[in-house]
């Protein structure tokens, strides 16, 4: 379903169609009120869940995504052309918000996929393949993921070893990627791969899209500390790809992934990471229930998390509000990033300092012990989507304009 952008309705008569799709489709979501030692006290930054678990949450999300998309509410704001509704973003935030009411199969496994591959292709891909995949993608049909890290090229991923050799109109790929979240359910992958050894690190790559399904692609779990797997690496064994889906030039993958990098910081940037306001109301009522609300120094310390985490969202709807009107997500994403991981170490010492032992030894009370999921998933998040480190040489850098760090001698 698409609509012409002229003839757009108004907020008023998208909110109300919106409404009665919602409304046949899925049950209202019950209030949500916080009662301390009643219901779950998880609090982990990333989903454990066994294999059938994640299976069947996987196939309830691509059913609910096929629904949403055919009913014209599945990429409001996306051109027409790939099923799009062409609709404004202020369309696109009166559907968020009345979603939000309604009890949705969650969508997590679609992030990747929509918020980095998704705009890379839109950005990058010839007209062929822009056509192949889109579609797909936003209706939930397909997952994509995204291979960048290796062993020893993380942060600095420019570094990456995974070779591309041509062979007429195709492109034969061999190496390893590792940290890729979602490979174990995906169909494709953005990869970026190293073309030209001989030129300077950043101008030798070239990014591709490829099919997880092909002959020579391994998947293999990764166990956190956490205890579950939401991460994998992934071997590639001459795997064999068309030059039609290699995205932008070869060797000019560096600006390519710099799309991606920037969709990503923005994705993780702008989500909240436990961080919402449902979470400081159970956080307020940890330090209610462990007797330490009138601690002069624990009360300064929750007043300077609220506000950095306020102060960062604000930052952060700026940003969105920049991507929202058509442009590229820029170097200032990098903040949002940050700002995030800086935040939850801020919350990881608070808890430290509130619960203490309990907080390392599981002593069966309600609330206490479960925090050291969400303690342990915070170096994870300080590596997600580049490391803190990398992040502040960008800010310095490329937003502050500060000189760049000296290279050490050859």
């Amino acid at each position: 379903m698409t609509a012409d952008p002229v003839a757009a309705p108004s907020i008023e008569a998208f909110r109300d169609e919106a409404t009665r799709f919602l409304d046949a489709h899925a049950p209202k979501r019950p209030e949500r009120r916080f009662v301390w030692g009643e219901g779950s006290d998880h609090v982990g930054l990333f989903e454990e869940k066994t294999a059938e678990e994640e299976a069947a949450e996987v196939a309830a999300a691509k059913a609910w995504k096929a629904e949403e998309f055919d009913a014209g509410f599945g990429w409001i704001t996306g051109p027409a052309r790939y099923g799009g509704r062409e609709l404004g973003a202020e369309h696109q935030r009166a559907y968020a918000a009345l979603s939000r009411r309604y009890q949705i199969p969650s969508q997590s496994c679609f992030g990747i996929g929509l918020g980095m591959v998704a705009p890379t292709i839109l950005a990058h891909a010839i007209d062929d393949v822009k056509e192949r995949y889109l579609r797909p993608l936003w209706r939930g049909d397909i997952i994509g993921c995204q291979l960048f890290s290796e062993p020893i090229a993380g942060s600095d991923l420019a570094g990456i070893q995974s070779r591309a050799v041509r062979d007429g109109d195709e492109w034969v790929v061999s190496g390893q990627k590792v940290w890729t979240s979602g490979a174990q359910f995906s169909d494709i992958g953005e990869i970026i791969t190293r073309t030209s050894p001989d030129k300077p690190k950043h101008r030798g790559l070239t990014m591709f899209l490829v099919d997880m399904h092909a002959p020579g692609v391994e998947v293999r779990p990764l166990r956190q500390m956490t205890g579950g797997a939401s991460f994998n690496e992934v071997f590639f064994d001459e795997v064999r790809i068309p030059d039609s889906h290699r995205l932008g030039d070869v060797d000019g993958g560096w600006t390519v992934a710099l799309t991606t990098l920037m969709n990503e910081r923005a994705a993780i940037g702008g989500g909240g990471g436990g961080l919402s306001d449902l979470g400081f109301e159970r956080f307020s009522a940890m330090v209610e229930h462990f007797g330490v609300a009138d601690d002069p120094l624990v009360r300064q310390a929750v007043a300077d998390l609220y506000t950095n985490v306020r102060v960062a969202g604000y930052t952060n709807q700026r940003a969105m509000a920049k991507i929202r009107a058509g442009q590229l997500p820029g170097p200032e994403m990098s903040i949002a990033k940050l700002s995030l991981t800086q935040n939850m170490q801020r919350m990881a010492a608070l808890l430290a300092d509130v619960l203490g032992p309990r907080l390392a030894a599981d002593t069966g009370e309600w609330g206490a012990y479960a925090w050291s999921e969400f303690v342990l998933g915070v170096p994870g998040m300080r590596v997600a989507g580049g490391t803190d480190e990398i992040l502040r040489n960008i800010i310095g850098e490329r937003v502050l304009g500060l000189p760049k760090e000296p290279k050490p001698p050859a």
